[in-house]
């Protein structure tokens, strides 16, 4: 039994590993895209602004 224990978590701790990875890469694209996000709401604002400006 203490053998299976050791084979399945030796086989588990990759996996958990590359899960860990993936999520570290969903926050990565995340900010990148809220990055863009609220660079386009500031032009979007800009640009009304210099409308009613004028």
């Amino acid at each position: 039994m203490d053998k299976l224990l050791r084979i399945l978590l030796l086989l588990l701790i990759p996996l958990t590993v590359n899960g860990c990875e993936f999520i570290g890469d969903v926050f990565k694209t995340g900010i990148w895209v809220g990055v863009i996000i609220i660079l386009a709401i500031v032009a979007v604002v800009a640009f009304v602004i210099k409308l009613f400006s004028k």
